[in-house]
Formats: C-alpha cells, structure tokens, sequence
C-alpha cells in the first residue's frame, strides 16, 4: 500500500496511511521511526480504522529541519491529521514518542482523545536510556547490506528468542541501501533536535500523566527496557489503579506489538473503548 500525503499548517507535506473500517486508533511511532512499525500488528487488530503517519523528517515525509522536531509540532501535525481525515476523536496507540504524544494531545485537546495506550513510555524518561539512543540517532548504520545491519541488530542488549528474519525486517525499515551504504531513513539532523532536548533541564511529565484521569489507559513495557524503568512503571500503575498493563518478556525498548502479551492488552484495550 503506497502513502498518501496531505500538507501541514506550514505547507510541508507528510505521509500517512487510512486503512480498515470501524474505532479510529491512530497509530504513532518512535523518534526515528516510522509508520511500518505497525505492520507486525495490523494482522492481529480486531475491526478498526487504522490511521498511521511519518512525522516531518521521517520516512515518506517532508524534512523541514531540526526546529521543526519537537514533540510541540509533531502534536499539531496528527492534530491537523485529524481534521484533514474529518475524525473528531481517536483512540492513540503511541510507541515511545508516540506516547509522549499521545499525552501531549490528552492534555491540549483531550475532546479528541478516545483512550491511549502507551508502548514503553511514561512520564519518566531513564536518561541512561536516552543516552543509548543519543549514540546513535542521526548516524547511518556501518556497513553496506541489510544482512549485515540485521546481524548487528540481533545483538541489542534486552531482546532474545527474536528470529533473524525479524531483524532483517527492521533493517529494512530502518534503512536503505545506496552504492555508498546503508542510510538512514530520517534525516540526519533529527540528531540536533535530540541533543538539545536532552542538553536541557528535565521535564516533569506527569502533570500530563495526571491529566489524563478518566481517559481509558493502558501500558506495554518491555521487561528489559532502559526507557522505562520497572519504578516508573510502578508508580504509573499505582496513580491509574485501572489502567491497563502488560510487561513483555525478552523485550527491551520497545516490543514489536505482535507478542502475546502486547495483542492481549492491546484488544483488552480496543474491546474497553467499543
């Protein structure tokens, strides 16, 4: 399936896919990644409208330069998403800054918020976590094929029992292969906006956390993770004794969402919203 692409309040144009019948989930990736991370989860989905994007900067879309890439914006592009689909309110399925996105949109126009679950992310961010990803955002991966990337892959500290046919599919998403090597999918200087966000003073996330009281909730972690920490998780669960929570085994940051323990909540999550 080909994206299609409509333009932001600023004029760049992003990608993003409508696909299915029924509940809008709408569906956000990570930093440096993009709407094929969902792939691995739309065969298991129940009946929903399934609505993904790329962030400015990422995948199929527009790059419009490191000031552009901030949580802020991103937040008014799936809201202007929103409006230029005529949904009136989603449910959010949002992958580490997907959530913190996700938060952001339950904060500022909770009218359009059905429910968000959150896939490894909360209010506290684990800076030795953010430090491992501060390593790398913005490098082109060493090497010149995808069978050597996937190799490397399949040595990420966390995750076992992952077959290499699955690293080999997120090489793939991660990369393409040029005459000159592998290159990233996103631009370069998403590297600069990283750096001056964890450059800076921390953010007290749970204001918004706190905010969302009465929205249906629910969390994935990884069992292995480094973003979020099994304390943060604790004390998430503890404020939203109803929130949905499901740790996945053998995983780090972040589960692929085709586990059983992910595809558990996540329709424990879609059946509580319908």
């Amino acid at each position: 399936m080909t994206e299609t692409r409509f333009r932001a309040e600023d004029g760049a144009l992003l990608a993003y896919r409508d696909q299915g019948q029924g509940l809008p989930l709408l569906c956000l990736p990570g930093l440096t990644r993009t709407m094929a991370d969902f792939d691995y989860l739309l065969p298991h989905l129940p009946p929903v409208r399934v609505v993904k994007m790329d962030y400015r900067g990422r995948g199929a879309s527009d790059w419009t330069g490191p000031a552009s890439y901030t949580v802020e914006q991103e937040a008014r592009d799936v809201l202007a998403l929103l409006d230029h689909l005529g949904i009136a309110k989603a449910a959010i399925l949002g992958t580490s800054r997907g959530g913190l996105i996700g938060m952001v949109l339950a904060a500022v126009a909770r009218d359009r918020v059905a429910g968000l679950c959150l896939n490894d992310i909360g209010p506290e961010i684990d800076r030795e976590g953010l430090a491992r990803i501060g390593d790398y955002v913005g490098r082109n991966p060493a090497g010149r094929t995808y069978r050597g990337y996937a190799e490397r892959l399949s040595q990420s500290p966390g995750f076992a029992n992952v077959p290499l046919s699955r690293w080999l599919d997120e090489a793939h998403k991660l990369a393409v292969e040029t005459p000159d090597g592998l290159r990233l999918r996103y631009d370069p200087t998403l590297r600069e906006a990283f750096a001056k966000g964890l450059d800076g003073p921390p953010v007290d996330l749970w204001p918004l956390f706190d905010a969302m009281q009465g929205l249906p909730l629910a969390l994935i972690r990884g069992a292995n993770s480094d973003l979020l920490t099994p304390e943060t998780a604790d004390r998430m669960r503890s404020r939203r004794p109803d929130m949905l929570f499901a740790e996945v085994p053998d995983r780090a940051h972040i589960p692929f969402l085709d586990e059983p323990e992910s595809l558990h909540l996540i329709r424990a999550f879609l059946k509580a919203l319908s």
